[in-house]
This record gives C-alpha cells, structure tokens and sequence, in this order.
C-alpha cells in the first residue's frame, strides 16, 4: 500500500546528511611508502561518498515500490493518491508501513553496513600490500 514511503522519508534524511556532512569534511590522504623508496597518497573514501550509497540504495528501491504498486493500482495520480486512504484502510496501511516498510529500511541499511566494512576491509588491505611491514595511519 504505501510502505515504500519509509525507505524513501530516510532517503529523505540521508541525503540532507550527506550534503551536510560533505560540506564539513575534508579529503583525508595517507602517504605510502612503497618498497622501491618512492612514496605515495592515497585518498581514503569519505563518508559522505559511503553515505551516497546508500542514499542510492534507498532511493532506487523506494521508487521500484513506487513503481509496483502503481502498478497494482495503490498508488493513483489524483488526490489522495494512496488507494488505501480513500477506501478507509487508512489502519492497515499504517500497519504494513510500520511492519513492512521498515523491515525494509533496515534490511537496506543493514546491507549498506556490510558495504562498509568490506570496503573498510579493502582499504587495510591495499595499505597493507603497498606497505609491508608499516600499520595503517
């Protein structure tokens, strides 16, 4: 009915945080000293950009709801938009948006939560490999 509005109000939240975050935080390099002697940076991914994944994540699975259940015919171009509204299920739509829709927003964020620590992971790991024998600033 209209549970894709969950994900989509924390898509809504997210996206304001990322502009702010981004806004504030400055672009963190860590120098690598490679073993020919030579030494390099490396850009370290900022928040923001890993909040912007999820932003994506969000949206895109709020609009593919949004899309099915036009689809289905919940969801209508004229006031009050949401079938469920007008026929007087307003309790159960707030029901599944309750139930189904952040289940939904926390399987998502749940997701992008293991995004980050594989990426978390890979950073250590190039570090690693592009200095042995040295520990990650």
């Amino acid at each position: 009915m209209a549970c894709f509005l969950v994900p989509a109000a924390e898509a809504v939240l997210t996206t304001v945080a990322a502009k702010v975050i981004k806004s504030k935080e400055k672009e963190e390099t860590v120098s690598v000293s490679m073993p020919d002697g030579t030494v390099a940076e490396a850009i370290r991914t900022p928040f923001s950009t890993k909040l912007g994944w999820l932003n994506k994540l969000l949206w895109g699975g709020s609009a593919l709801l949004a899309f099915e259940h036009v689809w289905h015919g919940e969801v209508v171009p004229f006031f009050p938009f949401l079938t469920a509204v007008k026929n007087g299920e307003t309790t159960e739509m707030l029901a599944e948006m309750s139930s189904a829709g952040v289940m939904m927003a926390v399987i998502v964020t749940a997701a992008w939560a293991g995004m980050l620590a594989v990426s978390a992971l890979i950073e250590k790991r190039s570090l690693r490999a592009a200095a042995p024998g040295r520990e990650e600033a």
